[in-house]
């Protein structure tokens, strides 16, 4: 007669308390325990990362001291392009008018810009005067009296950004700003070239994502900008044409700070915090906008599609980022963006019925100092710095540039 018996398996038990009849089904869940905490380790893990912040604590400004007003600037178009004018002088001379453009700042003098010159001789000019202005810009900026308490020291800069699109320099031009500071030598360079216009929206996205890694950090951003430079006596199309009217020189710097950033205790005031950025680059569109490189320098390339990009690429990126981030328009307090024209501002202001106020200082900036690309949109930050805008607010800082090329960062008001 058989046993009616029955053998026990033997009991194994894993090290969370799960207990198996078998071996082999034991070996394989401690396997998949061992993946499930490094997962949740990894999951945790970013979630901190996360929840990492970067504060824009201040900013500073390096204005060079020619001043040219829109006449001025008018008059020596009349005078250096007659033949253009005989011939367009009615398309032209209105770009000029509805620019909203009243004055700018320039490193070169009316002089200078009557001769011709050659691209060794400008870039020269760049050399000289980047160092100079970008010195000005970082001195304002570390010891801005309206933004800090106190002072931030040289010595507590971890990472520095420079960005340009108007000359180039091998050493880089931070290299040599280091040489008049005393920044430490174990700080981080990170040189960016050529993205113009969305430059300091993208500099201010990468310092977020490295402070995210590095909370207890500190970070310098100068965008340095001599569009003068690049100015073309020569060059009788309308895209040099449209960039006389619009452009000018400038360099603006800006601090950020990680969260457990030592000298977080100096900022004075309601600052923005980065929350998020977002990056967008239209595939087949590096002809919108950008630079011929020529004998004689950099000649200028816009297209005039430029506003109905805004109506498309930058709605259409902008709406996507908005989605994500589980926001709207309304609860968007101000637009910091960069103002590549009035044509843009007010494209940008038609896709989502935008309302002026909420662009006021970019419009402000593009009257006083002209498009000076990449250094632009640190001019309209500085501006909204200087109001008192309350806790939790949030804003939009954006810029387009070529790529073709849009930048966004969401950014809240804490005390």
């Amino acid at each position: 007669m058989p046993s009616t018996h029955k053998i026990e398996k033997p009991i194994y038990k894993n090290s969370d308390g799960l207990h198996f009849t078998n071996h082999k089904v034991k070996k394989v869940c401690d396997i998949t325990v061992e993946k499930m905490h490094i997962f949740h380790f990894l999951v945790n893990d970013t979630f901190k990362r996360a929840e990492n912040m970067s504060y824009i604590c201040s900013t500073g400004l390096g204005i060079p001291d020619e001043k040219y007003a829109q006449e001025k600037v008018k008059g020596l178009v009349k005078e250096m392009f007659p033949s253009l004018l005989e011939k367009k002088v009615n398309r032209i001379m209105p770009i000029f008018d509805h620019a909203q453009v009243e004055e700018r700042q320039l490193v070169v003098t009316e002089g200078w810009l009557k001769q011709s010159h050659t691209f060794e001789e400008k870039n020269g000019l760049y050399q000289k005067h980047s160092l100079l202005k970008s010195l000005e810009a970082i001195d304002h900026c570390l010891t801005n009296p309206d933004y800090l308490q106190a002072p931030v020291p040289y010595e507590a800069i971890d990472l520095i950004i420079y960005i340009s699109s108007t000359g180039i320099m091998t050493p880089s031009p931070d290299t040599y700003i280091m040489n008049e500071r005393p920044f430490r030598e174990d700080v981080v360079r990170m040189p960016l070239w050529g993205l113009g216009c969305a430059g300091g929206a993208i500099g201010l996205g990468r310092a977020f994502d490295w402070l995210v890694a590095h909370p207890n950090k500190t970070a310098l951003i100068v965008c340095c900008e001599l569009c003068s430079l690049t100015f073309q006596k020569t060059d009788t199309k309308m895209s040099n044409i449209v960039g006389t009217a619009l452009f000018g020189d400038g360099v603006g710097a800006a601090l950020l700070m990680g969260d457990t950033s030592p000298s977080l205790s100096l900022r004075k005031k309601p600052v923005p915090k980065i929350m998020k950025t977002s990056s967008f680059t239209k595939k087949d569109s590096t002809k919108i906008m950008g630079w011929d490189i020529k004998n004689a320098g950099f000649e200028v390339v816009f297209s005039k599609k430029i506003p109905k990009l805004v109506q498309t690429i930058w709605k259409d990126h902008l709406l996507s980022f908005f989605k994500e981030l589980n926001l709207t328009e309304a609860q968007i307090h101000s637009f910091i963006a960069h103002p590549g024209g009035r044509k843009v501002l007010e494209a940008m202001e038609d896709t989502l019925s935008i309302s002026q106020e909420k662009m006021k200082h970019s419009y402000h900036v593009l009257a006083h100092h002209g498009n000076m690309s990449s250094a632009t949109v640190i001019y309209v930050l500085h501006e909204w710095l200087k109001e008192s805008i309350a806790p939790q607010e949030k804003s939009i800082l954006s810029a387009l540039g070529p790529g073709f090329s849009s930048e966004l960062l969401l950014l809240e008001w804490v005390e």
